[in-house]
């Protein structure tokens, strides 16, 4: 049984941790305590090679890492500096496991469940397909949820795709993602979107559910347990009523 969550600032991002967690308290049966960035609490010498071996290198090879000097050098000054970071997308089973190792001994039990919000992009690696995927959380202990995720992972809207093959054939070359994003008429999230903290609250308590239950994911669209692989969807089981579906809305409304 969770009884304590503690969520970790992104400060680089839009996303408010602290607004986050009063949502979150009022619908678990938990203390929900928020404290500063993950990766400045708990960063050590050795965590600068072990994100820059768990970078995906390819999308399609399911090898990762690069122990170059300068990739290393590169991850000690992201820490330091996070919004110098980016463009880079991370192995997240492989940062899962490197944070599980830097939370308290004494808090490391599934009683206290840890949720680092993200300041880089992750992906997992699909069997099915033999490819990347980007992903907006990896649950478990600790459970990451990525801020950039949310705007990268899910699909935009068709239209959104057809502008750019359009584009790039009138000009060459891809358009500048502001212009696509003023030109599609479609519900997708931006980066740095104002509702962004809104949008990530249902990934929050799916992290939650997750521990507190063993069941992933709702099949219901419309609820925010659901995990929508396009945009639409997202705003759709996020931002719109009802929040739940019947089920989930008995146990966390």
């Amino acid at each position: 049984m969770v009884d304590q969550v503690t969520l970790y600032r992104a400060p680089t991002t839009e996303a408010d941790a602290e607004e986050t967690a009063a949502w979150l308290d009022e619908r678990v049966d938990a203390t929900v305590t928020v404290r500063d960035r993950f990766l400045s609490l708990y960063a050590d010498d050795d965590l600068p090679e072990e994100l820059a071996a768990a970078r995906v290198l390819d999308p399609y090879d399911r090898e990762t890492g690069n122990a170059m000097l300068g990739i290393v050098r590169y991850e000690e000054r992201a820490l330091v500096n996070p919004e110098r970071a980016g463009g880079v997308i991370y192995d997240g089973l492989a940062v899962q496991q490197a944070l599980s190792r830097r939370i308290p001994d004494e808090e490391r039990g599934l009683d206290h469940l840890h949720i680092p919000l993200l300041d880089r992009v992750v992906g997992t690696w699909g069997e099915h397909d033999g490819r990347w995927h980007k992903r907006v959380n990896v649950l478990g202990q600790p459970a990451l949820l990525s801020v950039p995720g949310l705007y990268e992972a899910p699909a935009k809207p068709e239209q959104y795709y057809k502008e750019q093959q359009k584009h790039a054939l009138l000009s060459g070359g891809a358009p500048p993602r502001e212009v696509l994003e003023n030109q599609v008429d479609g519900q997708f999230l931006v980066e740095n979107d104002p509702r962004t903290t809104d949008a990530l609250k249902g990934y929050v308590l799916q992290a939650y559910h997750y521990l507190e239950t063993g069941e992933d994911f709702c099949d219901d669209d419309r609820c925010r347990l659901s995990n929508p692989h396009r945009q639409p969807g997202v705003v759709e089981a996020q931002l719109t009523e009802p929040e739940f579906c019947p089920e989930h809305a008995e146990r966390y409304r």
